[in-house]
């Protein structure tokens, strides 16, 4: 009875128990409901296969398929002072700051890179909505700031992809003051010439609205994302009134003449290539690794001369 019991009970058992399958590999879309296989939804930028809902993306995974063969380098960005307010609510600041560098492996809501997208050169930054809401602090504000010098520096154009859920309440008037601290940065690039193209995702609420998010020459919008100041409860809860239906998302937003344009996130490398020269008076893009026209041309050319 033992040896059954100890031995062959196990053996049979591990025959045929069924394998425990990792939770991480299985997205539930909280559009449609469908189970979304962790490859096949990383291979579409996080964009659901069934309904084409957008979820979330951090900004290091939309760079990398942002720009050329996910080939960037990040901009240093000055650490401002950590907790000047000495803030605690049910937490101590410093504490809440690291829980979500933990959780998403930034050092803070937004990050700055340079590069080449559709071989043209630019400087990007991106907020990440999972990094406290993708709150508007002071180093979101040094992160502009420092994207806005990089970019007269190198003479490029900056593109900046908004997620935030408003300013960091943990810094009081000092995240407010990076409205103003922002939009001087944005005047920089216009003195100097230079494009500044906005890319609106879900959700662009709050100080961020009222600021750099929507002083772009260029407004883009994700499908579906809610843009707002004022998010459309407390809209309800003020007036007392229904609001109509798709009220401060993108496609409304759209048709009452606050956005350009919006676009897929897989279209939108395609998309931001195509303004950026235009804008800067460069030739139409090449895509792929196809010769330029102008080499081409030149190539004829030479051949004729041979024969």
């Amino acid at each position: 009875m033992n040896w059954i019991s100890n031995y062959v009970r196990p053996k049979i058992n591990s025959l045929f128990s069924r394998r425990e399958v990792p939770e991480n590999l299985w997205t539930k879309c909280a559009e449609c409901g469908t189970m979304l296989f962790h490859r096949e939804l990383a291979e579409n930028l996080n964009v659901c296969t069934a309904c084409d809902h957008h979820m979330g993306i951090t900004p290091r995974d939309r760079f990398h398929a942002l720009f050329d063969n996910g080939v960037f380098v990040e901009v240093k960005v000055p650490a401002p002072i950590v907790d000047p307010l000495q803030f605690r609510d049910q937490k101590k600041y410093p504490e809440r700051l690291k829980a979500a560098q933990r959780s998403t492996g930034e050092a803070e809501a937004m990050l700055v890179a340079e590069g080449e997208i559709g071989r043209t050169p630019i400087v990007a930054a991106a907020q990440d909505f999972s990094f406290m809401g993708g709150s508007m602090g002071m180093y979101v504000g040094n992160a502009i700031i420092a994207a806005a010098e990089r970019a007269v520096e190198l003479k490029r154009p900056f593109v900046l992809f908004s997620a935030a859920g408003g300013a960091r309440m943990q810094e009081g008037i000092l995240s407010l003051m990076q409205m103003p601290r922002t939009t001087v940065a944005v005047q920089m690039l216009k003195e100097a010439g230079l494009p500044y193209i906005v890319v609106l995702t879900h959700p662009t609420t709050g100080g961020v609205t009222a600021s750099y998010a929507m002083l772009g020459d260029v407004h883009i919008a994700e499908p579906n994302a809610l843009i707002c100041f004022a998010g459309p409860r407390v809209i309800e809860q003020t007036i007392r009134e229904k609001l109509p239906e798709g009220f401060q998302r993108a496609e409304y937003l759209l048709d009452h003449g606050m956005l350009d344009q919006v676009t897929h996130r897989v279209q939108m490398k395609k998309e931001l290539v195509t303004i950026l020269r235009m804008l800067l008076g460069m030739s139409p893009p090449v895509m792929g690794d196809l010769p330029s026209p102008e080499s081409i041309a030149t190539d004829v050319v030479a051949d004729k001369m041979e024969t």
